[in-house]
């Protein structure tokens, strides 16, 4: 009889535990809420292809080009008036802006089609000339309150073989952002990228290697 009398009291118990532990985990389960992220990459080139007949015997390396901490980043960077940098909320590039940029000037170099070899990265392949330098802006700057997208790049242009500097060049471009929407700001880069790989190709054609060509 007695240890019939204490079962409803044991389960009435449990259920009184097992209430307040739902309710305290419940309590517990109120996280902030993860940011939801779109993640871009620059539009494709623009470049047009070279009305050349034939392409020049030489190869090119386009190696990651060095930057800073900030500017090697995967968000879109803002540098505002008081030289305050902060970063588009909600919004990642697929890589780092080093690398985004130099994808988008060997896709442009292979476009233009008058080198006859282009690869990227920093390995080991054999090339004739190799276009690196530094990164030190890829961001959109605020200027009367109007965005522009502004991309800065100190190129350097070696001769692989013997590690000769063949020429250097300071680049800076300024493309207005039209409009205030994300989409937009990322058009401006891609319109950006596009008159930089414009103009160093230009440049690095002025420059012919000394050595043999790499690639017949």
């Amino acid at each position: 009889m007695m240890g019939r009398a204490l079962r409803p009291q044991y389960f009435c118990r449990f259920g009184l535990v097992s209430g307040m532990a739902m309710v305290f985990l419940s309590s517990c389960s109120i996280l902030p809420k993860a940011e939801t992220l779109e993640i871009y990459q620059l539009p494709s080139s623009s470049i047009p292809r070279s009305t050349q007949a034939h392409s020049l015997p030489w190869a090119l390396r386009i190696a990651t080009p060095k930057s800073s901490q900030v500017t090697d980043s995967m968000r879109v960077l803002v540098l505002r008036q008081d030289n305050r940098i902060s970063a588009y909320k909600g919004i990642r590039w697929g890589d780092p802006a080093p690398i985004l940029l130099r994808d988008q000037l060997a896709e442009a170099f292979r476009t233009d089609g008058r080198f006859s070899s282009v690869s990227s990265g920093n390995n080991n392949l054999i090339a004739d000339l190799e276009l690196g330098g530094d990164l030190t802006a890829f961001q959109v700057e605020y200027k009367n309150g109007i965005p522009a997208v502004n991309i800065r790049l100190y190129a350097t242009l070696v001769q692989s073989g013997r590690s000769r500097i063949v020429a250097t060049r300071s680049f800076e471009i300024i493309e207005p952002v039209q409009g205030r929407e994300i989409p937009e700001v990322i058009a401006a880069f891609g319109r950006a990228t596009d008159r930089l790989a414009a103009e160093i190709i230009d440049w690095t054609l002025q420059h012919e290697p000394a050595s043999q060509p790499a690639v017949e």
